[in-house]
């Protein structure tokens, strides 16, 4: 079958023509970066739709470049051999791999050791990698550059914080403006004498100087770094929150204060194993939610949102072309997903358009996710026929997409679940519905099964499969049915049309014409 969406369809409606086969963006199909930070060194391959890239390739050595930098001036010994053994390896799997090469930038350790220089011309005399130095605002831009690439239309506050250095910098409308650095990482707070009363003192005297600069910052805080990510799977741990995705999740300041106790009254241990924190990244929490907790006193976000995009996405979305930044990465990544899974790529813009007239008075943030569950509803047909509701839930709700809430997920996931299943009834995955109000776990339901009915009357890619007509005052779903597809039109179909119509609450008739 072939497996390519069609660009030739002259109404794409409001989410304009796929872009990913476009040369330009085909470029960035696969790219490999890697981020040389004090905490560890990390390579991540992007791969996929590139506007919402996957992660080909994704590994992690912790090294510790900047433990003791305070006090020795210089890199740690052990952590250098660490990190250009892992460079070396990087450099070996991406020649493996074919990629044209390897983006590599470094940060505050390097930057501010004395033999920073020294190691990386050291890596490049092993490897040939050329390291690149970038200054603390640098860092914030392109960190701030990947949360815009998770969020299109983000504003705020992002904070990034690495192991010897911690950025602010402020976005809106597509933009980063101003940008500061401190050195308020963990490794660098570890080595303050005095405890954590000098400590918290430090903080607090930073903070109120990186607000100066700043100026008010009043709207989102998007949390990016390692830190962060652990703080929050704290947080779920505590919550007993039931999706298990950092990407997007949701805290308020009182429940930051809330965890802060939580860790502080629970055995360290105890809670690394149970949250599936590492045991390095455990023992840099204590410094890390002192700053958090001055941070929100300080600036007082509306509320905070964790970011698993920062500095590495940040570099693949400084090679986009402009016309690519603007897209929705929810709908490029749902249409790359199509084009490379479903059985017809090309019809969930058609089955788009038919279920359509259910939701005329939906809001533009559910169209979105109405059209990108069109056009997920085929994509996992090859899992086993009992699976498929489960197979789809699951992928949509955990897999790497941009731009989503939680409830969000969960939305997409249901509908998709109600496209393979009647009842939802009696599965593991309960406890994630309650993430989302009742009103939208019925709109949820009613999209799967439109879309449940819709799969029935399809013939090819640009078949008139019929046209939905709904009277929500008068309680009438209509179906109009054309000729050509009467066939199609079994007592299957007729049941799915008659749960479509008993979730609207409605009654339906059926109408040939031509």
């Amino acid at each position: 079958m072939d497996q390519t969406v069609e660009t030739d369809i002259p109404d794409w409606g409001p989410f304009g023509k796929p872009l990913f086969d476009d040369p330009e963006a085909r470029a960035l199909s696969r790219v490999g970066v890697v981020d040389v930070g004090s905490n560890s060194v990390r390579m991540v391959i992007f791969d996929g739709a590139a506007r919402s890239p996957a992660y080909f390739y994704n590994e992690k050595v912790m090294c510790e470049l900047g433990a003791g930098l305070s006090e020795t001036g210089r890199l740690n010994p052990r952590g250098r051999v660490r990190a250009l053994s892992a460079l070396q390896r990087f450099n070996q799997l991406a020649e493996d791999l074919g990629l044209p090469g390897l983006h590599v930038v470094a940060t505050a350790a390097v930057r501010e050791a004395e033999d920073g220089p020294e190691f990386c011309a050291e890596v490049y005399d092993q490897t040939g990698l050329t390291v690149s130095v970038i200054d603390g605002e640098e860092e914030a831009r392109l960190s701030a550059q990947g949360v815009l690439l998770g969020w299109p239309g983000a504003y705020g506050l992002i904070c990034d914080i690495g192991g010897s250095s911690m950025e602010l910098a402020e976005i809106g409308g597509g933009e980063v403006g101003r940008r500061v650095t401190s050195a308020l990482g963990p490794l660098k707070l570890r080595d303050i004498k005095g405890g954590r009363r000098a400590r918290k003192a430090h903080i607090k005297e930073t903070m109120e100087d990186l607000r100066a600069r700043m100026g008010p910052q009043r709207d989102r805080l998007f949390l990016v770094g390692g830190s962060w990510r652990a703080f929050a799977r704290l947080d779920m741990l505590r919550r007993g929150y039931p999706l298990n995705v950092l990407h997007e999740y949701r805290m308020t300041t009182s429940q930051v204060r809330e965890t802060i106790k939580f860790i502080e009254k629970s055995d360290p241990e105890k809670l690394r194993s149970q949250a599936g924190v590492s045991g390095s990244r455990m023992s840099l929490i204590p410094y890390a939610m002192d700053v958090l907790a001055r941070l929100v006193r300080t600036f007082k976000p509306k509320d905070i949102a964790i970011s698993s995009y920062g500095i590495r996405e940040g570099l693949l979305y400084e090679q986009m072309p402009q016309v690519l930044r603007d897209r929705d990465p929810l709908i490029e990544a749902s249409r790359f997903s199509e084009a490379k899974d479903a059985r017809l790529p090309g019809f969930g813009k058609h089955l788009f358009d038919f279920v359509m007239p259910l939701f005329k008075s939906a809001p533009p943030a559910q169209v979105r996710l109405i059209k990108a569950a069109c056009l997920l509803h085929d994509v996992s047909w090859r899992a086993h026929p009992d699976y498929r509701a489960e197979v789809c839930f699951d992928n949509v709700t955990r897999a790497n997409l941009g731009g989503l809430k939680h409830s969000e997920r969960v939305f997409i996931g249901l509908a998709l679940q109600h496209r393979y299943r009647n009842k939802r009834e009696g599965n593991r995955f309960a406890p994630l519905y309650e993430l989302l109000g009742e009103k939208d776990q019925k709109q949820a339901e009613i999209l799967g099964k439109a879309m449940r009915f819709g799969a029935m009357l399809w013939m090819q890619s640009n078949a008139k499969m019929g046209t939905l007509r709904f009277y929500p005052k008068k309680r009438q779903l209509d179906l109009y049915l054309p000729k050509s597809a009467c066939l199609l039109f079994n007592e299957v179909a007729e049941a799915r049309l008659n749960s479509l119509a008993s979730a609207l609450k409605s009654d339906t008739r059926v109408i040939t014409k031509g």
